[in-house]
């Protein structure tokens, strides 16, 4: 009888990347993978705490593993610092995830596990490169992020080169200087510096998340493939232009509507989010009108001030609009997010709060009509999956980028300035839900939903990459 094959999936250490990862890694095992799942030990004992101590005892065939990400030890229930954490797993996590290798293999010695076969590692978790060539297996780089925000990165070597980045003094970042059209980079028109994912807007050549950045992004070519959350008719001249830099690329997405076709899937109940989901924001949306319901969240990164939480808040009261709204704990900067009792007693009828949601659940809920975002990339391709327009506030990171082309090149959304104002807010809410610019992005959306679905589809270019990257990539033999 032949072994199974083992995958040994590792996501960065942050919420989306999880579940993404977590996705695949669930299409791995119904293909016949044995699967290991390696959260960092802090989340692995967040997601205890908020689904159960049980929740991750997993399958016989899908298990969960930790490693130290690196940090000092923290019972902390909040999101860890990124430039920390991205330092820490860069720079320490390499012979933690060499001994768990090492393990996972003494186990199938004694324990009848498949060894070790393969590798699919976060594009962010380079380090793991170096063990999948130690061990002589094929390794996946998985981009839980777009295609156009991984040729921005892959573009920072060159900006450092032109002299771009870093800037010379803070000036630069509000004298216009960030307006300067980059007119070089393959694939992506009309892109200028404040397109670009944010690492670049720092004045010292020493950056911490310049630095990270440009290490991971020259490794990438040392992968036996990438693999990216979206579909070719969404990005195709990037995907057409980043194929030709680096190894084989396979895009996979939306992945999650591929994950919604299995059959006798005995995963299903495997979660891995680290805050406990308010599941009576689905009755809630039950009971409201189809398409009147703005969806508000930014994800589980971003945070903002006191003051820009009050300036949504009012703007969302103002626009007159039904809403349910994911304020996190952790969402404003070193306080606790307080919204003035004024604006409760004004939106109570019209509106719920909720600290975490099921979110491809509440996206696909015949209620939402709108989604003012962040524009992190699972939150943009779950709108494009579910057909619902946007409003961008991007934060940091690949966001700034995924806002440009929602706004511009796939004509789904309208962005909030930064610098968040209240009038702003509600009319472009009011605009989503309401306008005519509204309606234009919903018939565009409604578009994009369905080239979306018809790629992971039976047959469709996602569905048959997955078959792809297994057969020539994940299953190749091992190299002793």
């Amino acid at each position: 009888m032949t072994q199974k094959p083992h995958a040994v999936c590792i996501p960065f250490p942050a919420q989306s990347h999880i579940n993404a990862m977590l996705n695949l890694a669930k299409l791995l095992h119904h293909k016949g993978f044995h699967v290991t799942f390696v959260n960092s030990e802090y989340n692995h004992n967040r997601l205890l705490r908020s689904h159960g101590p049980s929740s991750l005892d997993g399958l016989p065939s899908f298990r969960f593993r930790t490693i130290p990400d690196g940090l000092p030890h923290s019972d902390g229930d909040t999101t860890q610092d990124i430039p920390a954490l991205c330092q820490s797993t860069q720079k320490s996590c390499l012979p933690y995830f060499q001994d768990l290798l090492d393990k996972l293999n003494e186990e199938s010695a004694t324990l009848g596990f498949p060894p070790v076969s393969c590798m699919v590692s976060d594009g962010s978790m380079t380090f793991t490169l170096d063990a999948a060539e130690a061990i002589g297996v094929p390794e996946v780089l998985f981009s839980p992020m777009s295609a156009c925000a991984f040729m921005g990165f892959m573009q920072y070597r060159s900006l450092v080169d032109k002299g771009l980045t870093p800037l010379k003094d803070a000036r630069y970042l509000t004298n216009g200087y960030l307006d300067t059209i980059i007119d070089w980079i393959p694939g992506m028109r009309n892109i200028r510096l404040k397109d670009l994912p944010t690492f670049i807007r720092t004045t010292d050549l020493d950056d911490q998340m310049l630095n990270f950045c440009l290490v991971e992004y020259a490794r990438a070519k040392r992968a036996s493939a990438l693999v990216f959350n979206t579909f070719e008719r969404l990005e195709h001249e990037v995907l057409d232009a980043l194929k030709a830099m680096l190894p084989p690329i396979y895009t996979l997405g939306p992945i999650h509507l591929l994950v919604e076709q299995l059959s006798n899937n005995d995963t299903r109940p495997i979660r891995c989010n680290l805050w406990t989901e308010e599941l009576g924001c689905i009755e809630w949306l039950d009971s409201k009108q189809p398409g009147s319901v703005v969806y508000v969240n930014f994800g589980s990164v971003t945070v903002m001030s006191p003051e820009q939480l009050v300036e949504f808040a009012w703007g969302l009261a103002n626009s007159g609009q039904t809403f349910l709204w994911v304020i996190r704990p952790d969402l404003v900067v070193g306080d606790k997010a307080i919204l003035p009792p004024e604006f409760s007693a004004t939106t109570r009828e019209r509106s719920l709060l909720a600290s975490w949601c099921p979110q491809e659940r509440v996206l696909s809920h015949p209620a939402v009509g709108g989604f003012l975002t962040h524009s992190g990339w699972n939150s943009t391709i779950e709108s494009i999956a579910a057909g619902v327009p946007v409003v961008c506030w991007p934060f940091f990171a690949d966001q700034q980028t995924n806002c440009k082309y929602s706004c511009e090149e796939w004509g789904i959304g309208m962005e909030i300035d930064g610098d968040v104002k209240r009038e702003d807010v509600e009319r472009q809410v009011r605009e989503l839900m309401e306008g005519e610019s509204g309606k234009e992005m919903k018939r565009k959306v409604m578009e994009w939903k369905e080239m979306a679905r018809e790629a992971t589809r039976p047959f469709g270019s996602s569905f048959l990459n997955l078959h792809e990257v297994i057969n020539k990539v994940l299953l190749s033999p091992r190299r002793d």
